[in-house]
């Protein structure tokens, strides 16, 4: 029994890890409570996307169901949390960071997380996931409490708030590197010099720090307020008859797109193909796209750099 749990737990190392640095004390820590999101993925809100926070708007959906929720709770605890750990960013097992896996942000309703799950994988780099002997339903419930999760993230691949911490040392990358990488993949944006100056003074907390920067969330200036909301989606819609509105962006998918204007007015428009034409405008499109771009390494050591910045 103690062999297959062991190989249970390993077969979970299907998807992805951001922030895990060296743990200096990680005390024991429960899944996070298993309360569904206010808003939900995909809800009417001022805010769009999970958590709150600014999404992928095509990953929106209906929140989800707390009975499979909390099934897909247990069945993640038992199968997937040595691995993959407690808040989705890795675990003593070696498992990747569910938070930023590409897989299961495209992932629905466990479509693209059972077939791993099933056939099992092999990572570079990673202990072998051997195939894992789960129900479709099984997959499916833990599928959407991983969902559910990534829902309450503060932001772009940040895990949601605990009242038990895991507590790590990030500070484990090369300042040097970190410095290239941010010439060429922030600069066009942002400056050492200009609106990250005292970035390090701003935020003393390496984690709060990498977790900011990461989401990209903070910024604008020299005495900046921490934590600060960052500007809004938003979106145009030019509809068959010339009509152009703007305003942000409230919910969006295949067949409607929900704004509010800048009276507070909101306006529904139904979707059917091209029309009426839709155009997003993010400000964090640049963060998202480093999101399948950077790897832990580059995570490190572009927060060891970003620390020099007091």
């Amino acid at each position: 029994m103690r062999s297959y749990v062991t190989l249970a737990a390993a077969a979970a190392v299907f998807l992805s890890s951001m922030y895990a640095g060296v743990a200096a004390q990680a005390p024991p820590q429960n899944p996070p409570a298993q309360t569904p999101p206010a808003a939900g993925r995909g809800a009417a809100a001022p805010a769009p996307g999970r958590g709150g926070g600014q999404s992928f708007p095509k990953t929106m959906r209906p929140p989800d169901d707390p009975a499979v929720v909390e099934r897909g709770s247990a069945l993640y605890g038992i199968n997937c949390r040595l691995c993959h750990g407690p808040d989705l960013r890795g675990g003593d097992m070696g498992g990747i960071n569910l938070l930023r896996s590409q897989l299961v942000l495209n992932d629905q309703n466990g479509e693209l997380i059972f077939p791993v799950v099933r056939d099992g994988r092999a990572n570079p780099g990673l202990p072998p996931m051997p195939p894992l002997p789960l129900k479709e339903d099984d997959v499916k419930a833990i599928a959407t409490y991983i969902h559910s999760v990534m829902a309450r993230s503060p932001g772009q691949g940040g895990p949601p708030a605990s009242s038990t911490p895991v507590v790590l040392n990030i500070l484990v990358g090369d300042a040097a590197s970190g410095q290239k990488f941010f010439a060429a993949n922030c600069a066009s944006c942002h400056s050492p010099t200009g609106d990250l100056q005292g970035l390090a003074s701003r935020y003393s907390d390496p984690m709060q720090l990498q977790n900011t920067w990461v989401g990209g969330r903070g910024g604008g200036g020299r005495g900046a307020a921490p934590g600060r909301a960052p500007k809004p989606v938003t979106v145009t819609v030019t509809t068959a008859s010339g009509e152009r509105v703007e305003g942000v962006l409230n919910r969006i998918d295949d067949f409607i797109v929900i704004l509010t204007q800048a009276d507070g007015t909101q306006r529904t428009f139904r979707r059917s193909g091209a029309t009426p034409q839709v155009q997003v405008t993010d400000p964090l499109d640049g963060h998202r796209k480093l999101l399948a771009k950077y790897t832990n390494k580059d995570i490190h050591d572009v927060t060891a750099y970003l620390v020099t910045l007091k």
